[in-house]
């Protein structure tokens, strides 16, 4: 789900194309109010409204921002995920052997050892990625949003919502060890505390000596605190006031909008009632109707408010969809690609076998 892809100008449209139509019914009864009926007085000067747009616009940037760095920091995390696996993983692979055992253990026994070891890792990175999935009461609830809802079942499907967590799970653990994971709360917690258990294990059956084993535990706790900067980013939302008051900015700038720019038009097409006045023209026919335009060029203005009120509520709406990278838009971090990507490499590191194919894209989005 991140940014390699090329966002679809269809995608867009489809997406935002309710409020489109939102916008360009809100700028039109004013112009009728305007023109039709002669309001003349229901207008707004624009220089307020140029003062009120520059401070939205403000707030838009700083809210998309705020909301990107809140992605970037999540996939910087996700990074050095993939990176302390491939460490983890050449520790497992060259530092379990026969050195310092008392009774010597066969190569099958080890190259078990360690896919036990490099498979209860795919299982933490599935309990992670499925704990960032779940929805939080302050998330957008994609699956639920109806322009949402419809977008994802037009481009993509979440894999995390097709397959229940148990069953991602179960391929990876003994019997014993996937019941005491799920009797727990916090799953992927007690991967990395079953998988320090068994480090222990190993070092008292002298397959990894002291040292090894102090690194070997040093990458676990690694682990762990990556682990806590994505709990982090998804248990603490983007503060709710700088949200709820940006939005509120947004529609009241985009409500006051066609009231702003409705005289001005007027003012355009008098000018050109004017020029026509002073120039002689070709024909009736042609002067007719350039006076009609002029008289009722007011009516340009319902596209020109609709385009600006699109392009501050889109700003906004991508901010908002933006600064939670973990619950499944197309546009957050890709953890199921990512932790696929893991999975494929580090098992190839040891040489194992009946490994999965890569995730398929599904219109140039990744999950």
């Amino acid at each position: 789900m991140y940014t390699r892809r090329i966002f679809p100008v269809k995608g867009v449209i489809k997406w935002t194309r309710r409020h489109i139509f939102l916008f360009l019914i809100l700028a039109t009864i004013p112009v009728i109010l305007f023109d039709i009926l002669h309001w003349k007085w229901l207008h707004i000067p624009w220089l307020p409204m140029g003062v009120l747009g520059t401070a939205v616009a403000f707030l838009v940037s700083f809210k998309n921002n705020a909301s990107y760095d809140r992605l970037w920091e999540a996939r910087k995390i996700w990074g050095g995920i993939v990176n302390t696996s491939r460490s983890w993983t050449i520790m497992v692979k060259d530092f379990i052997d026969n050195t310092h055992t008392k009774e010597h253990v066969t190569d099958e026994k080890l190259q078990s050892i360690k896919r036990e070891l490099v498979h209860r890792h795919v299982a933490w990175l599935t309990a992670l990625r499925y704990q960032m999935r779940a929805d939080k009461p302050w998330e957008m609830h994609l699956k639920d949003t109806k322009s949402n809802a419809e977008f994802r079942e037009a481009y993509y499907l979440v894999c995390e919502d097709e397959i229940p967590i148990k069953e991602a799970i179960e391929p990876y653990l003994s019997k014993k060890e996937y019941d005491e994971v799920f009797a727990k709360g916090n799953k992927a917690s007690q991967i990395l505390g079953v998988q320090s258990r068994r480090l222990k294990e190993l070092m008292d059956q002298g397959l990894i000596e002291d040292f090894r084993h102090m690194e070997m535990v040093n990458v676990l706790a690694e682990f762990y605190t990556l682990q806590g900067k994505s709990e982090r980013i998804k248990n603490f939302p983007y503060p709710r006031q700088y949200a709820t008051l940006n939005y509120l900015f947004v529609w009241s700038f985009i409500l006051l909008l066609p009231y702003g720019v409705m005289e001005g038009f007027e003012v355009i097409g008098d000018r050109v009632l004017d020029e026509l006045a002073l120039h002689e023209v070709q024909t009736d026919i042609m002067h007719r109707v350039q006076q009609f335009i002029a008289k009722h060029f007011v009516w340009f203005s319902i596209p020109f408010s609709t385009l600006l009120s699109w392009v501050f509520h889109t700003m906004e709406k991508i901010g908002e969809n933006t600064e939670n990278p973990f619950e499944g838009g197309p546009n957050d971090v890709p953890i199921t690609d990512l932790s696929r990507g893991i999975e494929i490499d580090i098992r190839q590191l040891i040489d194992d076998t009946n490994i999965p194919e890569p995730y398929v894209w599904q219109n140039d989005i990744v999950m």
